[in-house]
Protein backbone atom coordinates (compact mmCIF):
# COMPACT_ATOMS: atom_id res chain seq x y z
CA UNK A 1 0.00 0.00 0.00
CA UNK A 2 2.49 2.15 0.91
CA UNK A 3 4.60 1.99 -2.31
CA UNK A 4 1.49 2.28 -4.98
CA UNK A 5 1.36 5.37 -3.20
CA UNK A 6 4.31 6.46 -3.62
CA UNK A 7 4.21 5.21 -7.19
CA UNK A 8 0.78 7.60 -7.44
CA UNK A 9 2.69 10.98 -5.34
CA UNK A 10 5.18 10.84 -8.34
CA UNK A 11 2.84 10.49 -11.30
CA UNK A 12 0.53 13.33 -9.84
CA UNK A 13 4.05 15.45 -9.03
CA UNK A 14 5.07 14.94 -12.85
CA UNK A 15 1.35 15.78 -14.42
CA UNK A 16 1.63 19.09 -11.75
CA UNK A 17 5.04 20.19 -12.98
CA UNK A 18 4.24 19.81 -16.53
CA UNK A 19 0.75 21.66 -15.91
CA UNK A 20 2.48 24.77 -14.11
CA UNK A 21 5.37 24.71 -17.29
CA UNK A 22 2.84 24.67 -19.76
CA UNK A 23 0.75 27.55 -18.45
CA UNK A 24 4.34 29.21 -17.85
CA UNK A 25 5.68 28.62 -21.30
CA UNK A 26 2.24 29.05 -23.25
CA UNK A 27 1.23 32.31 -21.51
CA UNK A 28 4.96 33.84 -22.33
CA UNK A 29 4.10 32.63 -26.19
CA UNK A 30 0.68 33.93 -26.49
CA UNK A 31 2.21 37.62 -25.06
CA UNK A 32 4.51 37.70 -27.70
CA UNK A 33 2.17 36.31 -30.62
CA UNK A 34 -0.57 38.72 -29.53
CA UNK A 35 2.22 41.85 -29.93
CA UNK A 36 3.23 40.98 -33.05
CA UNK A 37 0.50 38.85 -35.36
CA UNK A 38 -2.92 39.11 -33.92
CA UNK A 39 -3.57 36.03 -36.33
CA UNK A 40 -0.99 33.33 -34.74
CA UNK A 41 -2.24 34.30 -31.70
CA UNK A 42 -5.68 33.09 -32.15
CA UNK A 43 -4.43 29.71 -33.90
CA UNK A 44 -2.02 29.56 -31.16
CA UNK A 45 -5.04 29.56 -28.60
CA UNK A 46 -7.03 27.06 -30.06
CA UNK A 47 -4.23 24.55 -30.26
CA UNK A 48 -2.66 24.60 -27.66
CA UNK A 49 -4.92 22.57 -25.51
CA UNK A 50 -4.81 20.12 -27.67
CA UNK A 51 -0.82 19.52 -27.56
CA UNK A 52 -1.28 19.99 -24.30
CA UNK A 53 -3.63 16.64 -23.70
CA UNK A 54 -1.08 15.03 -26.00
CA UNK A 55 2.19 15.95 -24.48
CA UNK A 56 0.75 15.10 -21.09
CA UNK A 57 -0.60 11.94 -22.41
CA UNK A 58 2.62 10.76 -24.04
CA UNK A 59 4.20 11.46 -21.13
CA UNK A 60 1.93 9.95 -18.74
CA UNK A 61 1.98 6.90 -20.91
CA UNK A 62 5.95 6.74 -20.36
CA UNK A 63 5.70 7.47 -16.74
CA UNK A 64 2.93 4.27 -16.19
CA UNK A 65 4.52 2.13 -18.30
CA UNK A 66 7.99 2.62 -16.46
CA UNK A 67 6.42 2.27 -13.21
CA UNK A 68 3.91 -0.33 -14.03
CA UNK A 69 7.43 -2.59 -15.72
CA UNK A 70 9.10 -1.32 -12.37
CA UNK A 71 6.51 -2.98 -10.32
CA UNK A 72 5.75 -6.22 -12.46
CA UNK A 73 9.64 -6.69 -12.22
CA UNK A 74 9.67 -6.33 -8.35
CA UNK A 75 6.74 -8.67 -8.44
CA UNK A 76 8.62 -11.08 -10.49
CA UNK A 77 11.76 -10.99 -8.19
CA UNK A 78 9.48 -11.44 -5.45
CA UNK A 79 7.94 -14.54 -6.95
CA UNK A 80 11.53 -16.35 -7.48
CA UNK A 81 12.49 -15.36 -4.10
CA UNK A 82 9.36 -16.94 -2.33
CA UNK A 83 9.85 -19.72 -4.64
CA UNK A 84 13.74 -20.37 -3.52
CA UNK A 85 12.59 -19.83 -0.22
CA UNK A 86 9.89 -22.48 -0.64
CA UNK A 87 12.68 -25.08 -2.20
CA UNK A 88 14.84 -24.05 0.96
CA UNK A 89 12.14 -25.08 2.73
CA UNK A 90 10.29 -27.75 1.30
CA UNK A 91 13.59 -29.80 0.25
CA UNK A 92 15.90 -28.84 3.26
CA UNK A 93 18.04 -32.17 4.35
CA UNK A 94 17.24 -30.74 7.86
CA UNK A 95 13.76 -30.14 9.59
CA UNK A 96 12.50 -26.74 9.27
CA UNK A 97 9.22 -26.00 11.42
CA UNK A 98 7.91 -22.12 11.36
CA UNK A 99 6.31 -21.06 15.02
CA UNK A 100 4.50 -17.95 16.12
CA UNK A 101 5.14 -15.73 19.09
CA UNK A 102 3.01 -17.85 20.81
CA UNK A 103 5.33 -20.82 20.17
CA UNK A 104 2.50 -22.55 17.91
CA UNK A 105 3.43 -24.40 14.31
CA UNK A 106 2.71 -22.15 11.47
CA UNK A 107 4.17 -24.41 8.31
CA UNK A 108 6.88 -27.57 8.47
CA UNK A 109 8.68 -29.38 5.81
CA UNK A 110 8.69 -33.37 4.91
CA UNK A 111 11.96 -33.34 6.88
CA UNK A 112 10.11 -32.25 10.05
CA UNK A 113 7.03 -34.69 9.61
CA UNK A 114 9.53 -37.35 8.84
CA UNK A 115 11.53 -36.53 11.85
CA UNK A 116 8.81 -36.24 14.54
CA UNK A 117 6.01 -39.02 13.17
CA UNK A 118 3.52 -36.15 13.28
CA UNK A 119 1.98 -33.75 10.11
CA UNK A 120 1.22 -30.16 11.23
CA UNK A 121 -2.19 -30.20 12.48
CA UNK A 122 -0.67 -33.75 14.81
CA UNK A 123 2.33 -30.96 16.66
CA UNK A 124 -0.03 -28.19 17.25
CA UNK A 125 -2.33 -31.22 19.55
CA UNK A 126 1.04 -31.53 21.90
CA UNK A 127 2.24 -29.35 24.35
CA UNK A 128 6.17 -28.78 24.15
CA UNK A 129 6.72 -30.96 26.91
CA UNK A 130 5.01 -34.25 24.96
CA UNK A 131 7.58 -33.48 22.19
CA UNK A 132 11.04 -32.57 24.19
CA UNK A 133 12.66 -34.41 26.75
CA UNK A 134 11.59 -33.66 29.71
CA UNK A 135 15.37 -33.38 31.01
CA UNK A 136 15.89 -30.04 28.63
CA UNK A 137 12.49 -28.40 28.02
CA UNK A 138 13.80 -25.68 30.32
CA UNK A 139 16.82 -24.88 27.93
CA UNK A 140 14.39 -25.43 24.74
CA UNK A 141 11.91 -22.52 26.00
CA UNK A 142 14.62 -20.20 27.52
CA UNK A 143 16.23 -20.45 23.79
CA UNK A 144 12.87 -19.81 22.24
CA UNK A 145 12.32 -16.79 24.62
CA UNK A 146 15.92 -15.50 23.50
CA UNK A 147 14.79 -15.96 19.88
CA UNK A 148 11.94 -14.22 20.04
CA UNK A 149 13.71 -11.55 21.34
CA UNK A 150 16.13 -10.97 17.67
CA UNK A 151 18.67 -13.20 18.63
CA UNK A 152 19.53 -16.88 16.67
CA UNK A 153 21.36 -19.61 18.55
CA UNK A 154 22.10 -23.22 18.82
CA UNK A 155 21.83 -25.93 20.89
CA UNK A 156 21.40 -29.59 21.46
CA UNK A 157 18.34 -31.19 22.62
CA UNK A 158 16.62 -34.42 22.59
CA UNK A 159 13.12 -35.19 21.30
CA UNK A 160 9.97 -37.68 21.48
CA UNK A 161 8.77 -39.11 17.99
CA UNK A 162 4.98 -40.29 17.29
CA UNK A 163 6.69 -43.98 18.25
CA UNK A 164 7.89 -42.25 21.64
CA UNK A 165 11.54 -43.12 20.63
CA UNK A 166 14.31 -40.78 21.72
CA UNK A 167 16.25 -38.86 19.00
CA UNK A 168 19.22 -36.72 19.84
CA UNK A 169 18.92 -33.33 17.91
CA UNK A 170 21.03 -30.36 17.12
CA UNK A 171 18.64 -27.00 16.32
CA UNK A 172 18.87 -23.63 15.67
CA UNK A 173 16.27 -21.07 16.13
CA UNK A 174 16.63 -17.91 13.85
CA UNK A 175 13.90 -14.98 14.25
CA UNK A 176 11.53 -13.97 11.40
CA UNK A 177 11.63 -10.37 11.05
CA UNK A 178 9.44 -8.57 8.18
CA UNK A 179 10.13 -4.91 7.78
CA UNK A 180 11.38 -4.95 11.40
CA UNK A 181 8.49 -6.41 13.01
CA UNK A 182 9.60 -9.60 14.78
CA UNK A 183 6.51 -12.33 13.83
CA UNK A 184 7.97 -15.64 14.42
CA UNK A 185 11.07 -18.13 14.93
CA UNK A 186 11.83 -20.73 12.22
CA UNK A 187 13.31 -23.79 14.11
CA UNK A 188 15.60 -26.04 11.92
CA UNK A 189 16.21 -29.56 12.95
CA UNK A 190 18.96 -32.01 12.72
CA UNK A 191 19.21 -35.51 13.20
CA UNK A 192 22.54 -36.56 15.02
CA UNK A 193 21.59 -39.67 16.98
CA UNK A 194 23.44 -41.93 14.98
CA UNK A 195 26.50 -39.05 15.55
CA UNK A 196 26.15 -39.15 19.20
CA UNK A 197 26.15 -42.98 18.96
CA UNK A 198 29.34 -43.65 17.22
CA UNK A 199 30.99 -40.62 19.85
CA UNK A 200 30.00 -42.16 22.54
CA UNK A 201 31.46 -45.39 21.18
CA UNK A 202 34.56 -43.44 20.74
CA UNK A 203 34.60 -42.08 24.70
CA UNK A 204 34.04 -45.36 25.46
CA UNK A 205 36.93 -46.92 23.61
CA UNK A 206 38.96 -43.88 24.85
CA UNK A 207 38.07 -44.72 28.17
CA UNK A 208 39.09 -48.70 27.83
CA UNK A 209 42.22 -47.09 26.85
CA UNK A 210 43.08 -44.90 30.13
CA UNK A 211 42.03 -48.31 31.94
CA UNK A 212 44.15 -50.18 30.19
CA UNK A 213 47.06 -47.57 30.92
CA UNK A 214 46.01 -47.50 34.71
CA UNK A 215 45.87 -51.09 34.82
CA UNK A 216 49.49 -51.92 35.80
CA UNK A 217 50.23 -49.10 37.90
CA UNK A 218 46.41 -50.07 39.95
CA UNK A 219 48.00 -53.68 40.46
CA UNK A 220 51.27 -52.07 41.74
CA UNK A 221 49.16 -50.48 44.24
CA UNK A 222 47.46 -53.43 45.29
CA UNK A 223 50.22 -55.38 45.80
CA UNK A 224 51.59 -53.11 48.13
CA UNK A 225 48.71 -53.49 50.81
CA UNK A 226 48.35 -57.17 49.77
CA UNK A 227 52.29 -57.85 50.65
CA UNK A 228 51.33 -56.23 53.78
CA UNK A 229 48.52 -57.99 54.43
CA UNK A 230 50.09 -61.38 53.65
CA UNK A 231 52.73 -60.45 56.68
CA UNK A 232 50.48 -59.91 58.72
CA UNK A 233 48.44 -63.49 57.95
CA UNK A 234 51.93 -65.33 58.46
CA UNK A 235 52.70 -63.61 61.40
CA UNK A 236 48.76 -64.54 63.09
CA UNK A 237 49.52 -68.39 61.70
CA UNK A 238 53.23 -68.06 63.87
CA UNK A 239 51.77 -66.63 66.66
CA UNK A 240 48.83 -68.05 67.37
CA UNK A 241 47.64 -64.13 68.41
CA UNK A 242 45.34 -62.07 67.72
CA UNK A 243 46.74 -58.35 67.79
CA UNK A 244 44.23 -55.06 67.58
CA UNK A 245 46.91 -53.03 66.11
CA UNK A 246 47.46 -55.37 63.42
CA UNK A 247 43.82 -56.00 62.41
CA UNK A 248 43.38 -52.17 62.07
CA UNK A 249 46.61 -51.98 60.12
CA UNK A 250 44.49 -55.07 57.86
CA UNK A 251 40.98 -53.40 57.86
CA UNK A 252 43.09 -50.08 56.66
CA UNK A 253 44.90 -51.76 53.74
CA UNK A 254 41.71 -54.16 52.61
CA UNK A 255 39.74 -50.78 53.01
CA UNK A 256 42.38 -49.06 50.47
CA UNK A 257 41.99 -52.05 47.72
CA UNK A 258 38.04 -51.66 48.05
CA UNK A 259 38.38 -48.10 47.39
CA UNK A 260 40.55 -48.67 44.23
CA UNK A 261 39.00 -51.34 42.48
CA UNK A 262 35.59 -49.24 43.03
CA UNK A 263 37.03 -46.31 41.37
CA UNK A 264 38.15 -48.50 38.47
CA UNK A 265 35.18 -50.56 38.27
CA UNK A 266 32.60 -47.57 38.47
CA UNK A 267 35.43 -45.69 35.39
CA UNK A 268 34.99 -49.13 33.02
CA UNK A 269 31.45 -49.36 33.39
CA UNK A 270 29.23 -49.28 31.00
CA UNK A 271 26.12 -47.21 31.78
CA UNK A 272 23.87 -44.76 30.54
CA UNK A 273 25.11 -41.03 30.27
CA UNK A 274 23.17 -39.10 33.31
CA UNK A 275 23.25 -35.27 33.78
CA UNK A 276 23.03 -34.86 37.42
CA UNK A 277 24.15 -32.28 39.73
CA UNK A 278 27.68 -33.49 41.23
CA UNK A 279 30.22 -31.83 43.95
CA UNK A 280 33.38 -31.31 41.22
CA UNK A 281 35.38 -31.35 44.71
CA UNK A 282 34.72 -35.16 45.25
CA UNK A 283 34.80 -36.60 41.74
CA UNK A 284 38.44 -34.86 41.69
CA UNK A 285 39.45 -36.86 45.20
CA UNK A 286 38.29 -40.28 43.58
CA UNK A 287 40.31 -39.64 40.38
CA UNK A 288 43.45 -38.92 42.82
CA UNK A 289 42.97 -42.23 44.24
CA UNK A 290 43.16 -43.42 41.02
CA UNK A 291 46.31 -41.69 39.95
CA UNK A 292 48.49 -41.90 42.80
CA UNK A 293 49.59 -45.11 41.96
CA UNK A 294 50.47 -43.82 38.27
CA UNK A 295 52.52 -40.82 39.94
CA UNK A 296 54.28 -43.20 42.46
CA UNK A 297 55.14 -45.28 39.56
CA UNK A 298 56.82 -42.31 37.47
CA UNK A 299 58.19 -40.38 40.77
CA UNK A 300 55.95 -37.12 39.65
CA UNK A 301 54.56 -35.53 42.45
CA UNK A 302 50.64 -34.62 42.37
CA UNK A 303 49.02 -31.47 44.09
CA UNK A 304 45.51 -30.51 44.68
CA UNK A 305 44.40 -27.10 46.21
CA UNK A 306 40.72 -26.68 46.57
CA UNK A 307 37.73 -24.36 47.94
CA UNK A 308 37.03 -25.15 51.06
CA UNK A 309 32.96 -25.34 50.01
CA UNK A 310 30.74 -27.41 47.30
CA UNK A 311 31.12 -26.82 43.68
CA UNK A 312 28.02 -27.87 41.99
CA UNK A 313 27.54 -28.84 38.35
CA UNK A 314 25.29 -30.60 36.10
CA UNK A 315 27.29 -33.21 34.61
CA UNK A 316 27.93 -36.96 34.10
CA UNK A 317 30.43 -38.04 37.01
CA UNK A 318 31.66 -40.66 34.69
CA UNK A 319 32.49 -38.41 32.10
CA UNK A 320 34.02 -35.81 33.89
CA UNK A 321 36.35 -38.42 35.38
CA UNK A 322 37.34 -39.27 32.40
CA UNK A 323 38.23 -35.64 31.09
CA UNK A 324 40.44 -35.40 34.38
CA UNK A 325 42.05 -38.74 34.22
CA UNK A 326 42.73 -38.56 30.49
CA UNK A 327 44.56 -34.58 30.91
CA UNK A 328 46.50 -35.92 34.01
CA UNK A 329 47.82 -39.02 32.48
CA UNK A 330 48.75 -36.75 29.49
CA UNK A 331 50.95 -34.40 32.46
CA UNK A 332 52.57 -37.01 33.55
CA UNK A 333 53.61 -38.84 30.03
CA UNK A 334 54.70 -35.04 29.76
CA UNK A 335 57.15 -35.41 32.27
CA UNK A 336 60.34 -36.86 31.71
CA UNK A 337 62.23 -36.39 35.05
CA UNK A 338 61.32 -35.89 38.78
CA UNK A 339 58.02 -33.21 38.09
CA UNK A 340 55.08 -32.17 39.54
CA UNK A 341 51.27 -31.75 38.83
CA UNK A 342 49.26 -28.42 40.44
CA UNK A 343 45.62 -29.23 40.21
CA UNK A 344 43.56 -26.14 41.14
CA UNK A 345 39.68 -26.17 41.53
CA UNK A 346 37.86 -22.44 41.90
CA UNK A 347 34.71 -20.92 41.28
CA UNK A 348 34.50 -17.55 39.29
CA UNK A 349 31.27 -15.61 39.43
CA UNK A 350 28.80 -18.83 37.97
CA UNK A 351 31.52 -20.98 36.60
CA UNK A 352 33.58 -23.46 38.15
CA UNK A 353 36.94 -23.46 37.10
CA UNK A 354 39.78 -26.38 37.05
CA UNK A 355 43.44 -25.94 35.75
CA UNK A 356 46.04 -28.96 35.76
CA UNK A 357 49.64 -27.77 35.22
CA UNK A 358 52.95 -29.41 34.96
CA UNK A 359 56.44 -28.67 34.44
CA UNK A 360 57.31 -31.58 31.31
CA UNK A 361 58.71 -31.03 28.15
CA UNK A 362 55.84 -28.70 26.86
CA UNK A 363 54.81 -28.01 23.00
CA UNK A 364 55.95 -25.35 20.43
CA UNK A 365 53.13 -22.95 19.08
CA UNK A 366 52.35 -25.10 15.92
CA UNK A 367 51.70 -27.96 17.94
CA UNK A 368 49.57 -26.50 20.58
CA UNK A 369 47.39 -24.67 17.30
CA UNK A 370 46.08 -28.62 16.61
CA UNK A 371 45.60 -29.70 19.57
CA UNK A 372 41.99 -31.33 20.30
CA UNK A 373 41.92 -32.45 16.32
CA UNK A 374 40.94 -35.94 16.16
CA UNK A 375 43.70 -38.64 15.23
CA UNK A 376 46.49 -35.81 16.30
CA UNK A 377 48.74 -36.36 18.78
CA UNK A 378 51.97 -34.99 20.26
CA UNK A 379 53.23 -38.38 21.65
CA UNK A 380 54.84 -40.82 19.38
CA UNK A 381 52.73 -43.55 19.48
CA UNK A 382 49.60 -41.52 21.10
CA UNK A 383 46.69 -42.11 18.57
CA UNK A 384 44.93 -38.31 18.77
CA UNK A 385 41.59 -39.15 20.21
CA UNK A 386 41.95 -38.98 24.34
CA UNK A 387 42.01 -34.98 23.99
CA UNK A 388 39.96 -34.84 20.79
CA UNK A 389 37.17 -37.00 23.32
CA UNK A 390 38.01 -34.73 26.62
CA UNK A 391 36.72 -31.82 24.46
CA UNK A 392 33.76 -33.04 22.86
CA UNK A 393 32.55 -33.79 26.75
CA UNK A 394 33.62 -30.74 27.95
CA UNK A 395 31.67 -29.17 25.24
CA UNK A 396 28.15 -30.83 25.70
CA UNK A 397 28.57 -29.74 29.01
CA UNK A 398 28.23 -26.72 27.96
CA UNK A 399 31.48 -25.90 28.91
CA UNK A 400 35.23 -24.99 27.36
CA UNK A 401 38.76 -26.35 27.39
CA UNK A 402 41.72 -24.31 26.64
CA UNK A 403 45.55 -25.31 26.37
CA UNK A 404 48.37 -23.27 26.99
CA UNK A 405 52.10 -24.13 26.88
CA UNK A 406 55.65 -23.43 25.98
CA UNK A 407 58.29 -25.74 24.96
CA UNK A 408 60.49 -27.33 27.45
CA UNK A 409 58.40 -25.20 30.41
CA UNK A 410 55.30 -27.24 30.78
CA UNK A 411 51.65 -27.13 29.97
CA UNK A 412 48.06 -25.55 31.50
CA UNK A 413 44.90 -27.02 30.89
CA UNK A 414 42.00 -24.95 31.66
CA UNK A 415 38.32 -26.15 31.82
CA UNK A 416 35.42 -24.21 32.62
CA UNK A 417 31.85 -25.57 33.07
CA UNK A 418 28.58 -23.87 34.32
CA UNK A 419 27.89 -24.05 37.58
CA UNK A 420 24.38 -25.68 38.55
CA UNK A 421 21.92 -23.20 39.44
CA UNK A 422 21.35 -24.40 42.79
CA UNK A 423 25.38 -23.69 43.74
CA UNK A 424 25.36 -20.45 46.31
CA UNK A 425 28.26 -18.25 45.36
CA UNK A 426 29.25 -16.07 48.64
Amino acid sequence: MEHSRKIALKVSAIYIILGILWLVVTDYISIKLAQNNYQLFITFQNSKGWVYIIITGAVLYSTIVYWTQKLLNSQKELQVRDEQYQSLFMYNIDAVLELNLKGEFISINPQAKALFGYDLEGLNKYSASMLINSEDLGKVIRCYRRAINKEALDFETAIRDAKGEIKFTRCSFVPIIIQGDMIGVYAIVRDITNLRREEELLIMSERTSVIGHLAAAVAHEIRNPLTSLKGFIQLMQYTRELNDEHLDIILQEVERINTISSELLILGKTQEVTYKKIDVRESIQQVFTLMTAQTNLDNVELCYEEVPRPVLIMADESQMKQVLINIIKNSIEAITEHGKINVVLRIEGDTAVLTVQDNGVGMEPERLKRIGQLFYSTKEKGTGIGLAVCQKIIHRHNGEIFFKSEKNKGTLVTIRIPLAKEQVVL
